[in-house]
């Protein structure tokens, strides 16, 4: 079916109000924690990145120049951390989200990371920003 016959179908009332990208459990090696035990080690962090696009960034046409970067949020993500150190899920959390929220077309934003390996009874402790 060609695409261009498709337009006009969506009724109104059903038309997109929000536009979001998503990079889920995106599992990262991050030297974090303050406990003794935990300094000088990498644990593995999820992080999960939402975000909320104006509609002029988020692609409308089939072609790869029309699309938001997912490599950067991956890339930027695995820059903040190599060869550094946090001591707190939080300053890692306020870090991506700042880096994030400062790119054009974001009208809405939702992060968090999480440790999954560090209580054997849970699947993981975790933190979470959003802009909602």
């Amino acid at each position: 079916m060609d695409p261009a016959s498709l337009d006009g179908l969506v009724p109104a009332h059903l038309q997109p109000r929000t536009r979001r990208i998503l990079l889920k459990d995106f599992a990262v090696p991050v030297d974090i924690g303050f406990h003794d035990f935990e300094v000088g080690k990498p644990q593995r962090v999820f992080v999960t990145i939402e975000v909320w696009l104006d509609e002029a960034s988020f692609a409308a046409e089939d072609v790869v120049e029309a699309a938001w970067d997912y490599d950067f949020l991956r890339n930027e993500v695995l820059r903040l951390v190599a060869g550094r150190r946090y001591n707190l899920q939080e300053t890692l959390l306020r870090e991506i989200y700042a880096l994030v929220a400062a790119r054009a077309g974001v009208t809405g934003l939702r992060i968090s990371t999480s440790k999954p390996d560090v209580y054997p009874d849970c699947a993981a402790v975790g933190v979470e920003l959003s802009s909602f």
